[in-house]
């Protein structure tokens, strides 16, 4: 009996927190910060790696779902600009997570610390979002030429940006739409080329992953496997497609407002 209710439990918290990392990983909030927020007012224990990459997976095929043609232009050879784009731009997060992942997972996730390094992240991010947010807006009504095309120095810029995104707390496609927004372009260009930057990003995070489970070989429920691969790939497809539909519509100021008050829970419950 102990052992049925501890594994609708474990369905419960596997649910609920694949649900909460498909919905926030294109949002410009931070899904560490849920997830570590949930996961410490709920008391769940931590879920595990295998998890985690079953998550982020389930994130990865929602976004080459939604962006399957541009996808399949790039597969056949037909869009070598956009590839050389995407290609360039995740060079430095690759660079910075391979040399700086284990110094990160000590000092910045230490679980002493990681609750104020989320919190203190998602204010200074959330501030950099508004106000790159204002500069474009001011520079749409100032009648200046609205930018069209991110080139592939920009692209590059913005990559080099999204080395920020190992920062707990900071949001991968809050760190990179900052940054193409300071540039000059409005918020579904920005959104657009941050989601597709997304994909080399998420690829990353779930090869480093496997190397960890092959390095260290971990037991895990291959239903449960399917069941968050699954929850996340749904969840992450509505965030994709409504924050893309919504984007023009919804104020920065809102995430701003959002991530200050995610910022004071993390505190109150997690510190």
């Amino acid at each position: 009996m102990e052992q049925i209710i501890s594994q609708d439990l474990n369905l419960i918290q596997w649910l609920v927190l694949a649900f909460i990392q498909g919905i926030t990983e294109y949002l410009p909030v931070s899904s560490s910060a849920h997830l570590i927020l949930v996961s410490k007012v709920m008391q769940w224990p931590d879920q595990g790696l295998i998890m985690d990459i079953a998550a982020h997976g389930g994130s990865l095929l929602a976004v080459l779902w939604y962006f399957k043609e541009e996808v399949q232009k790039l597969f056949k050879g037909e869009n070598w600009t956009l590839f050389n784009k995407l290609a360039l731009a995740s060079i430095p997060l690759a660079l910075a997570g391979g040399l700086l992942a284990g110094q990160i997972e000590d000092k910045l996730r230490a679980p002493n610390i990681i609750s104020t390094v989320i919190a203190l992240s998602s204010l200074l991010f959330g501030l950099l979002l508004y106000l790159s947010d204002r500069k474009q807006k001011k520079a749409q009504l100032g009648n200046k030429v609205q930018k069209n095309e991110i080139n592939l120095k920009q692209a590059i810029t913005i990559g080099i940006a999204q080395i920020l995104a190992l920062i707990p707390g900071a949001s991968r496609s809050g760190v990179t739409m900052t940054a193409a927004m300071a540039m000059g372009f409005n918020r579904e260009k920005a959104a657009r080329f941050s989601f597709l930057l997304a994909i080399p990003a998420l690829l990353m995070t779930t090869s480093y992953g496997f190397l960890k489970v092959i390095q260290q070989p971990q037991d895990y429920n291959v239903l449960g496997v399917l069941v968050v691969f699954l929850v996340s790939f749904l969840a992450s497809l509505i965030s994709i497609k409504l924050f893309l539909k919504l984007i023009e519509t919804i104020p920065m100021s809102f995430y701003l407002f959002y991530r200050v008050l995610l910022a004071v829970l993390v505190i109150w419950f997690v510190a």
